[in-house]
């Protein structure tokens, strides 16, 4: 890793900058691909796979049939299988403990305020193909729709993978589109012939899926966050185990070229002893390609303290965030700005990635400073409800005219005047 000792805080905005392309010309790619998917529908959905992926697809066969994925089961070894219902139970567990109860708030005598949550009703997942089959992503997304009772969900993806077929179904999806790219948001967020128009979109992918994503956003059509390719900063110092740090950083960097590891460190001797264990551990992976390319990305950067050290980890924003320092728990309640956060030397971030409960769709490129992980409340929305009887109306109602007069709002005063009067057994005309 590229070491930077002790930089300026000046410096910093610069060091953490993600490597990424103009979104300019990303968007520029992207929205004839939405005009098309908007214009043609199927035709145009085959047309593009056929242009960027050189797959020759009917009508029929962008329809994952129901035949696929009940097969899927078959395909897969009784050990896998064990896995993702482990995972399953424990997402499952986490996400159910986030509803909460209705409960009505007298905020004065007589006015009852409360709100409930309804389930979206049309939520489209989208499931990244790429060089990996992201089956867990289907867990994270399919799991908390199924919680929140969507009424429709939509699965597209490039991949025919069984895992991901066999996902679906535990996760009680039924309609599942072989399309990929920014032409699966299009073709979920205007619908085709074939698939069914949906009112929010969720999942990860590359910068032009992301692109798709914003870009269908500014019509109206709602998205989870904007969450490209994955990252994850580590802050070590010197209890953390050197060969536990780098098996982490590799973890990120094997998503792919474009993802982005940092590590931030008080001891310059960690630091080294990680740089020393990442060759060694990056020749025995199967995808270490990809990784030494994101690598060439990443920094070790030294910083004097750990206020120091906070306060860049703050800044980045990180997906992922993990502490493996001595108090991290306390270091933890300091942080404010971070997907997730994994805490000591025996919490890898890939056991969120996959099991431990939490969700792994989290926001990046520095979008943690203002949006969460996805969770049950991203399918859901929550509808106030207001009660005011009689007696609540004598005592509100005199606030309200006061209000509405201050703000030259005749009509607002009056529909509560009036109702006064009716009170005072006066006509109310």
């Amino acid at each position: 890793m590229n070491i930077i000792p002790f930089p300026d805080r000046a410096e910093w905005p610069a060091l953490l900058a993600r490597p990424v392309q103009s979104t300019q010309q990303i968007e520029a790619a992207v929205a004839p691909i939405l005009a098309q998917v908007c214009a043609e529908g199927d035709a145009a959905l085959i047309a593009l796979a056929k242009k960027f992926d050189g797959i020759g697809l009917t009508v029929s066969q962008l329809v994952v049939s129901q035949n696929e994925l009940d097969a899927a089961e078959s395909q897969l070894s009784d050990e896998l299988k064990a896995a993702i219902g482990q995972a399953y139970q424990n997402i499952r567990l986490f996400h159910e403990r986030q509803k909460q109860p209705i409960e009505k708030i007298e905020t004065m005598p007589g006015v009852l305020c409360w709100r409930k949550s309804v389930g979206i009703e049309k939520v489209g997942l989208y499931i990244p193909g790429g060089t990996a089959p992201l089956f867990s992503t289907v867990l994270m997304l399919g799991i908390p729709a199924q919680l929140a009772g969507c009424r429709e969900v939509v699965l597209c993806t490039p991949s025919n993978h069984p895992a991901i077929y066999y996902a679906a179904k535990l996760v009680g999806i039924t309609k599942v589109f072989r399309i990929g790219g920014a032409q699966a948001i299009a073709a979920m967020a205007y619908g085709t012939e074939s698939v069914p128009r949906v009112y929010k979109i969720f999942g990860p992918g590359n910068q032009y899926v992301t692109a798709a994503k914003m870009l269908i956003a500014k019509e109206g059509i709602a998205i989870d966050m904007p969450a490209g390719p994955s990252e994850v900063a580590i802050y070590a110092d010197d209890s953390a185990i050197p060969a536990f740090v780098a098996a982490d950083l590799l973890s990120q960097a094997e998503h792919g070229a474009d993802s982005q590891v940092l590590l931030v460190s008080t001891s310059k001797r960690l630091v080294t002893m990680v740089n020393l264990v990442l060759p060694t551990q990056l020749s025995k992976l199967p995808r270490r390609d990809l990784a030494a390319k994101a690598l060439a990305n990443s920094k070790a950067i030294l910083v004097e303290n750990e206020t120091d050290a906070i306060d860049l980890l703050n800044a980045y924003a990180a997906e992922h965030l993990i502490l493996s320092v001595e108090n991290a728990e306390t270091v933890a309640e300091k942080i404010v700005n971070a997907g997730s956060i994994f805490l000591g030397n025996y919490t890898p971030e890939s056991a969120g990635d996959y099991a431990s409960g939490t969700n792994h769709t989290l926001p990046t490129n520095g979008f943690a400073r203002a949006y969460s992980g996805v969770s049950l409340d991203s399918f859901v929305k929550k509808i106030t409800i207001q009660h005011i009887t009689p007696e609540g109306l004598k005592a509100l109602g005199p606030v309200v005219e006061a209000m509405a007069e201050a703000e030259s709002l005749d009509a607002h005063k009056r529909a509560v005047s009036l109702r006064l009067a009716n009170l005072t057994e006066v006509n109310p005309v």
